[in-house]
């Protein structure tokens, strides 16, 4: 069985701009990593980063902080996937210099981007040529939550993400190559804005105390500055499920305030 491992953390280190929560450090990438071990990159999908500013990221993390990296728009939005080998090759390039720090490749696909297996095959096959990275695909077209798209990801190991709020039932839940389950939680019900209530994270907690392997959570509610709550009470949830013998068991409790 491969060994557990769960990280949790936000889309993006600005949530721990001005919050007193978060402990000292010269940036706020470092003030956030105080409390985290995995944070996602977002900004790499509106534009590209140097691979001495993915350099930097990481040595300005402590040891054992992964970062996962959302693939640019320029390739899963305004191309569509298409003809993007050597935007691939660049991107792919840039992140290599997060070096082990590197987690999962996040790729987002449009809303309109129906279920296509040979698009899917070469892109997936492309991406998975040129890095040995875990990489999660976060579909919300309805085409692909189908068997046939689950077994498609999962031969080029490729992880499909469970978000919230989920476009079908199935987007709820992870699919595709289980070496890796990645969740995506936006805010519900107002996406990006609404903090999620404690049974929403009790259910989420029980979910993720019943997976082996790698486990990736990022909150995604930031705009209204809901996310590092969220996620920091999440841990405490994780670890308290994992105090008998570091086995699961159900939590049908609150939080009490000492763990928060």
């Amino acid at each position: 069985m491969t060994p557990r491992q769960v990280l949790i953390g936000c889309a993006g280190w600005s949530v721990a701009s001005g919050r007193p929560e978060f402990g000292k450090g010269a940036s706020v990438l470092e003030r956030y990593a105080t409390r985290f071990h995995a944070v996602e990159i977002n900004s790499s999908f509106y534009r590209p980063h140097r691979p001495t500013t993915y350099a930097r990221w990481a040595a300005s993390t402590p040891p054992g902080f992964r970062f996962s990296v959302k693939v640019p728009k320029a390739i899963t939005h305004t191309a569509k996937l298409r003809d993007v080998q050597f935007p691939l090759i660049e991107f792919v390039e840039q992140v290599s210099h997060l070096d082990e720090k590197l987690g999962p490749l996040l790729v987002q696909l449009p809303p309109s981007l129906k279920y296509d297996a040979a698009l899917a095959t070469d892109f997936f096959g492309t991406l998975r040529q040129l890095t040995p990275a875990p990489i999660a695909c976060e579909a919300r077209h309805a085409t692909w939550f189908t068997p046939e798209a689950d077994a498609l990801l999962t031969a080029h190991r490729v992880s499909r993400v469970a978000a919230d709020p989920a476009v079908v039932s199935q987007a709820a839940h992870p699919g595709g190559w289980t070496g890796l389950t990645y969740y995506r939680w936006h805010g519900s019900p107002r996406r990006y804005y609404s903090a999620y209530t404690p049974e929403a994270l009790r259910d989420l907690a029980q979910d993720v105390q019943a997976r082996d392997g790698n486990v990736w959570v990022i909150f995604d509610n930031t705009a209204g500055g809901e996310a590092a709550g969220n996620a920091l009470d999440l841990i405490a949830l994780d670890r308290r499920g994992r105090r008998v013998c570091g086995r699961w068991r159900p939590l049908s409790q609150s939080l009490k305030p000492d763990e928060r």
